[in-house]
């Protein structure tokens, strides 16, 4: 990777066939003067559409009322349908394995209901050491559900994969030994696509091989991934998957979220869920029985009826990721995130600081995770105060996540140049 001067930034972003996207967003305010925003892994920004969107949506709520469920612009009672065929194509999925609802963690519990089904001997559930918060609670809680019934101790129900001493990245190979040695124990692999800390990106295909092979069941969280790499859901053969949509998805804080059933399970009425009117099959659904019947598409793990205001951004966006397409947009991630790399290890920062993000662009997302000596709050807030909007984990990691919808070649150039400012050697 060539080191970028700024001159040969800006002839990079000339002929970027993607530049024109940029446009397209809001960038927040800053007294700095234009902002480095470079935390799109934390919450994306709005799509300047969104405003219109949704503003059609209250116009047609304020004329017509109840009717709009038939008669808006987008009607809203099969308004849900309007994203699916957008959101299977950003997760290489089959349009009826995906529903947009709730939110990440409550679509975990939702579909560990159904894939989760823990026995005396088989009933741990497997996960990333450094698995996001939120994804540790859901499968300790749901160990401890389980636990008396199946009559296991809870204490020993998730296992945690750690990376070797020294190294911040799990490798495949020690991932897969794991799997191999503990199967006989193991009902459920839950891990981040994309770990939300390293931005390592797990080489999903080989762990789902190995985990299906031994009968373990498979889900994927790509809280992380959805949107920022490709994953090819049906063909990768996982049961379930569920993620987030106000990171690279941009469609707003606290976003409505998407689910992943594969295929093979639509139809198994056997399956254990928690049922709701919106999950139950459209040709039945306004007889008003008393009597669940599972649509089969990933629409019947679905409760209620799908928020409008909530999903508006979610369509605005998906259009996006339609028209840029998710490998033009992997193209340019890979040249942004490894000219960052190349220009912070060239840096007067390199004596400073070390990558917790796999090196292989193959091994990671539009993120780079630096551990950075003399990084703490207060630096996080020089950053802010010059211009860096970026994430700051404790007690020293600093995530920089050069989004390729709205980041530029010479927003990676100047932040570099920020960097050394604020932390100088």
């Amino acid at each position: 990777m060539s080191l970028l001067d700024e001159s040969s930034a800006r002839a990079r972003d000339a002929a970027d066939p993607l530049r024109g996207w940029r446009e397209q967003f809001h960038f927040p305010r800053c007294a700095a003067g234009e902002p480095l925003y470079f935390v799109g892994n934390s919450l994306g920004l709005q799509p300047k559409a969104t405003r219109a969107t949704l503003e059609q949506e209250l116009d047609d709520w304020a004329a017509l009322g109840v009717e709009g469920h038939f008669d808006a612009k987008h009607p809203w009672l099969p308004y849900h349908e309007e994203v699916r065929a957008n959101l299977a194509h950003v997760v290489g999925a089959l349009p009826q394995e995906v529903v947009a609802m709730n939110s990440l963690t409550a679509n975990l519990h939702f579909l560990m209901i159904s894939f989760y089904r823990p026995t005396r001997e088989r009933y741990r559930i497997v996960i990333e050491d450094t698995a996001f918060p939120s994804d540790s609670y859901a499968v300790q809680s749901q160990v401890d559900f389980h636990a008396a019934r199946a009559g296991f101790d809870p204490r020993n129900g998730v296992l945690r994969l750690k990376a070797r001493e020294g190294e911040s990245a799990l490798r495949t190979a020690d991932i897969l030994e794991t799997i191999e040695r503990a199967a006989g124990s193991i009902a459920l692999l839950l891990l981040g696509g994309v770990n939300y800390l390293t931005g390592q990106l797990f080489d999903l295909p080989a762990i789902t091989e190995c985990a299906r092979r031994h009968g373990i069941a498979v889900g994927w969280d790509l809280a992380h991934a959805a949107g920022n790499v490709p994953v090819n859901l049906h063909d990768l053969g996982c049961d379930f998957a569920a993620w987030c949509s106000y990171k690279y998805l941009n469609s707003g804080p606290g976003a409505v979220a998407g689910a992943f059933v594969h295929e093979r399970h639509l139809r198994d009425r056997s399956l254990p869920r928690l049922a709701g009117w919106w999950g139950n099959d459209p040709a039945t659904r306004f007889r008003m029985g008393p009597d669940f019947e599972p649509v089969a598409s990933a629409d019947a793990w679905q409760l209620s009826n799908p928020p409008i205001l909530a999903l508006a951004p979610l369509r605005v966006s998906l259009e996006i990721f339609a028209a840029a397409t998710i490998g033009a947009l992997r193209e340019k991630s890979l040249a942004l995130t490894g000219c960052l790399e190349a220009l912070l290890l060239a840096s007067p920062l390199a004596r400073r600081l070390r990558l917790l993000t796999p090196s292989d662009p193959a091994q990671r997302g539009a993120q780079l995770s630096l551990v950075l000596e003399g990084a703490n709050r207060e630096s996080a807030r020089r950053l802010h105060a010059a211009g860096v909007f970026c994430d700051f984990r404790e007690p020293d990691v600093i995530r920089l996540a050069p989004a390729p919808l709205y980041n530029s070649f010479y927003d990676v150039w100047r932040v570099v140049q920020v960097l050394n400012e604020v932390f100088p050697s």
